[in-house]
């Protein structure tokens, strides 16, 4: 296996809690749109989460169509996804926080240097930098290695599209297998291993042990490597992936 020398985290629920703010703002519009087309229907912000964890909003829009069978124009959805991420960074710039435990951990890697730090996100770019400078992570990326599947490439895409890892990794300049990516959803998961980069399934910010074990099991399936719960194991996951 060639040597490690990059990491690639996921943002939402990885990084920073803000999944459960931003998909509030999701169900808000979702709803929205379905009323607007005499669909009975509605979402909480919950109920998108459990569906869409991992994806982007246009993701959402796309899947919501598929599922309940109605179209928009690539005008409408690009004007939902603008509200969207006007909502979203409002709030995520008043409340986010870290995930539990993982700034210590940040802050060893940044001092020990030993492997170089991107963020590779669905999210779009002005969401995911609003969240990192917001719990202060902004010092440990530098800001040409904050990659968007919704806004770096040529072509928005979302996970489990690995394009945007592919994308991180050519940017970056290493190949996948130099890399770990560290991830808390199927799609993300699937990307990154989509994308021949092993994985770290990170379940910590699932509520309760029942769901953190489902998840276990979900990412395991998707193909990730080894699993932590608490930003704590993360030094180990990574012996076990380097031992490989």
């Amino acid at each position: 296996m060639p040597k490690i020398t990059q990491l690639l985290f996921d943002c939402d629920n990885t990084l920073v809690l803000s999944e459960e703010l931003a998909f509030e703002a999701c169900a808000e519009l979702s709803n929205e749109m379905l009323a607007k087309h005499n669909i009975a229907d509605r979402y909480s912000g919950p109920d998108l989460m459990t569906t869409f964890v991992g994806q982007n909003f246009r993701g959402v829009v796309t899947g919501l169509q598929q599922k309940h069978g109605f179209k928009l124009s690539d005008s409408e959805v690009d004007e939902y996804v603008s509200r969207e991420l006007g909502k979203v960074i409002e709030t995520l710039e008043a409340k986010a926080e870290p995930c539990v435990g993982v700034m210590p951990v940040l802050e060893q890697l940044d001092k020990s240097k030993k492997y170089g730090m991107a963020v590779v996100s669905s999210s779009a770019l002005s969401r995911v930098q609003a969240s990192v400078k917001k719990v202060g992570q902004d010092k440990f990326f530098p800001k040409d290695h904050i990659f968007s599947a919704a806004t770096s490439l040529p072509v928005p895409t979302t996970k489990p599209d690995p394009a945007i890892y592919l994308h991180a990794c050519k940017v970056i300049g290493k190949n996948p297998g130099e890399c770990v990516a560290v991830e808390d959803s199927r799609s993300g998961t699937l990307s990154a291993v989509r994308a021949g980069i092993p994985t770290v399934g990170y379940v910590g910010s699932y509520g309760g042990v029942i769901k953190q074990k489902e998840m276990a099991e979900v990412l395991k399936d998707a193909g990730a490597k080894v699993m932590m719960d608490d930003w704590s194991q993360f030094m180990d996951c990574m012996a076990q992936i380097e031992a490989a």
